[in-house]
């Protein structure tokens, strides 16, 4: 009961393996591990030798040998001229260019990659189509499309069993490569649009031409917009001639005021000249009236008494008669000259020119006022006209540009496509491909590649066969999977 008990016990834990271990292995299985590293060793370097790989190599360079000119609706402005770096970008299409699944199909095709395949393949009968499908997959996995660093080239390697083969592959290539470049950054038909739209354009500006000349004899106008800038300042004149005029009526109507009331108080005549008299004769009758009467009465007096009438009568007239000498003396003759007022004179002179002035202003303030609404209705007519005529010479200015701008165009695309034909591109093979001499690997190359893969082969059968064998091969093993002790263990006699 103990010994069953003791065989279905749980194993115990191995020991990890040292290095005698794995020796141990080895030497166990030394006859599998030194066939199976044979076998490999020698399949590698048979391969090497009966089946060697021949690799063509191909450089492409992207340069700026040209620039094309841009499609846009404006005069072309090349900003990028030849000799300026090539950007990643631009190193980065090339190279999906060069994978294009159409250039890898050309190639195929032209090649006849489809034709040649191995007898195993061929047992399947594929069609044409799948056949072509399978030989670009294997183009392109045995294609290397690869930039070189800091450089403006492109790599292209392939490889082959037959070093002619990969030398025309490449040579396939590098047309197809050429064509699709030519296809892609140029395409057809520009030549032939741009010819349309010149004539379209010529036509647009004959039209333009014609509709100009038509409005300009229809309206009369040369240009609108300098007569309209002559018109509005005439009618700028005009108006501060009509605002002068107005001020002036107001002065000459306030200035004929104020002389119309100076006439009424300014006199129309002034005494010039006074000279006063005596009445000479006046006087002399009345002296000598006195001395008549003084005579008289002396001689009154001689016969009568002054209490006389007589007497007394000829005292009232000697009395009278003096007063008047007196008074005639007192108030002599007086003598005075006028003549017409020069002040008012001048007022009335000024009224009279006032008023034919102001008949002058007033007429010359309703004609400037026509002036002024006729230059006014001859700016409003030749604004409209010049905003026409701007209208047309923007379209004729327009038609110009466009059929300038197809023109140049036209000349080149025409120049681009003389190009073209020419074989003038911004990519050129550098490096053609020639026909490798040498293979890729050397047998040495081969015969260190067989080492390795033999020695991992065969190790790795070695410990697999071992692995499988249910033996027990040492005291441990027995210990780590019974349990129990190991009394003795005798060794393994060699044959």
């Amino acid at each position: 009961m103990a010994e069953e008990l003791s065989i279905f016990r749980k194993p115990a834990p191995v020991p990890a393996p040292t290095l005698r271990d794995i020796a141990a292995v080895l030497f166990r299985q030394r006859r599998l591990w030194l066939i199976s590293f044979c076998i490999a060793v020698l399949a590698v370097v048979t391969y090497g030798i009966f089946a060697p790989s021949y690799q063509a190599e191909m450089k492409v360079m992207v340069r700026r040998g040209r620039v094309d000119p841009v499609m846009t609706p404006a005069p072309t402005q090349t900003s990028q001229f030849p000799g300026e770096q090539i950007s990643e970008a631009e190193l980065n299409s090339e190279v999906e260019l060069l994978r294009d699944d159409q250039i890898l199909r050309t190639v195929a095709q032209s090649s006849s990659l489809g034709e040649s395949q191995p007898w195993f393949e061929r047992l399947r009968g594929d069609d044409p189509e799948t056949r072509l499908a399978r030989a670009v997959r294997k183009l392109s996995r045995r294609l290397t499309v690869e930039p070189i660093r800091k450089t403006d080239l492109i790599e292209i390697t392939y490889s082959a069993s037959d070093p002619e083969s990969a030398a025309k592959v490449l040579s396939s290539l590098a047309s197809a490569y050429l064509e699709r470049n030519l296809e892609v950054r140029r395409p057809s038909g520009e030549v032939n649009f741009f010819e349309q739209q010149v004539v379209e354009s010529r036509q647009k500006l004959e039209n333009a031409e014609f509709q100009l000349m038509d409005f300009t004899n229809n309206e009369g106008v040369v240009s609108a917009a300098l007569e309209r800038d002559i018109s509005l300042q005439k009618l700028s004149d005009a108006d501060a001639t009509a605002r002068q005029t107005r001020i002036g009526i107001a002065e000459t109507v306030q200035r004929i005021r104020m002389l119309e009331s100076d006439l009424h108080s300014l006199p129309e005549r002034a005494t010039t000249v006074v000279r006063d008299a005596d009445n000479p004769q006046l006087l002399e009758k009345m002296k000598s009236k006195l001395l008549e009467l003084e005579l008289k009465r002396t001689e009154l007096l001689t016969k009568y008494e002054p209490t006389y009438r007589l007497v007394q009568e000829v005292d009232q007239q000697i009395a009278e008669t003096k007063a008047s000498l007196a008074a005639e003396e007192r108030a002599p003759l007086r003598d005075q000259t006028t003549e017409p007022d020069r002040n008012h004179e001048w007022a009335k002179a000024e009224l009279m020119k006032a008023q034919v002035e102001l008949t002058a202003l007033e007429a010359r303030a309703l004609e400037t006022a026509r002036l002024v609404t006729n230059y006014q209705q001859s700016a409003r007519r030749l604004g409209d006209h010049a905003i026409e005529q701007a209208r047309l010479l923007q379209n004729l200015k327009g038609a110009e540009e466009r059929y300038v701008l197809y023109t140049n165009k036209r000349e080149e695309a025409r120049i681009g496509d003389a190009l073209d034909q020419r074989g003038v591109l911004n990519v050129t093979i550098a490096e053609r491909p020639r026909a490798p001499v040498l293979p890729v690997r050397s047998a040495w190359n081969f015969g260190l590649w067989g080492i390795v893969l033999g020695s991992t082969l065969s190790t790795g059968l070695a410990f697999t066969a071992d692995r499988l064998d249910p033996a027990f091969r040492t005291p441990d093993e027995v210990v780590a999977y019974l349990g129990t002790r190991v009394l003795a263990s005798l060794p393994e006699r060699n044959a």
